[in-house]
């Protein structure tokens, strides 16, 4: 299951590293156009904003995965192990809860954008573009559930995991 996890995670980022590089190429486009034409393109900053939008909710869920977020692992850290644990389920579960929120009203917002398009690309369904928000919602959820049944359980955290293992390496090799 951790494989599959890992392998998930590494195609979004690597779907978040296609936005970006698509954001780079539509805005240069753009500034090519504008100031090497003379001719500027109406919809550039319009699908860049969107390209950015999207990268940074599929990279929170890269981020959640990964355990990138911003946090106060300095102050966690310095708790008692039990203390810590339950700091952790708390923050947890309201991370969950904010998931929940961004997957359900993401959801509903979707569905009441419905066939309207964007002002510059009228191609473009709104609601193509809101469905960032379910999505994504629903990854995070899937991600800070997996995250609740650890902490849970009282298992170590990856990270936690592989620093023990690199100390136990480290301590090995000096006394050689």
């Amino acid at each position: 299951m951790k494989k599959i996890a890992e392998a998930f995670a590494d195609a979004i980022e690597w779907w978040t590293a296609f936005l970006l590089a698509l954001m780079v190429l539509v805005v240069a486009l753009g500034v090519f156009f504008r100031y090497a034409l003379g001719a500027a393109l109406v919809w550039y900053d319009e699908f860049a904003s969107y390209l950015l939008v999207w990268l940074t909710f599929y990279g929170c869920v890269v981020a959640s995965y990964r355990r990138r977020h911003i946090g106060l692992e300095v102050l966690v850290e310095k708790l008692p192990q039990g203390l810590r644990r339950g700091v952790e389920l708390i923050a947890e579960v309201c991370i969950f809860g904010f998931q929940v929120v961004l997957g359900y009203f993401g959801w509903i917002l979707t569905q009441k954008i419905g066939d309207e398009t964007a002002v510059s690309l009228a191609w473009v369904k709104m609601s193509w573009v809101y469905s960032v928000l379910p999505i994504s919602g629903v990854l995070m959820l899937l991600v800070s559930g997996a995250e609740l049944v650890r902490l849970a359980l009282g298992k170590r955290a990856p990270a936690e995991e592989a620093q023990k293992g690199a100390e136990l390496a480290w301590s090995g090799s000096s006394s050689e």
